[in-house]
């Protein structure tokens, strides 16, 4: 257990940070799970306007640390081929 001062605010911090993290990253998912949801129903326009209110909230991800860039790229990469091809 922490017993400095110091430590113990760290853990605190941490906590509440986690906190933040988590919703974040629930958030994210929310997101993506919209496109998905679109692409197996099978309606093109509404995945393209899903993956269009996804992609920043991936990229937001990535500057506040929740997700590495490359991670979120590839992500957005792959339900990108999947709605282009289901348009067309």
């Amino acid at each position: 257990m922490a017993n400095t001062l110091q430590a113990k605010k760290r853990v605190r911090r941490n906590a509440r940070k986690a906190d933040v993290n988590k919703s974040r990253r629930s958030r994210i998912r929310t997101f993506v799970k919209k496109v998905e949801l679109a692409l197996e129903a099978g309606n093109a326009e509404e995945a393209r306007e899903a993956l269009r209110q996804a992609q920043p909230e991936l990229m937001r991800g990535v500057t506040k640390g929740v997700l590495h860039k490359k991670t979120a790229s590839r992500k957005v990469s792959r339900l990108a081929k999947r709605v282009k091809a289901i348009s067309a």
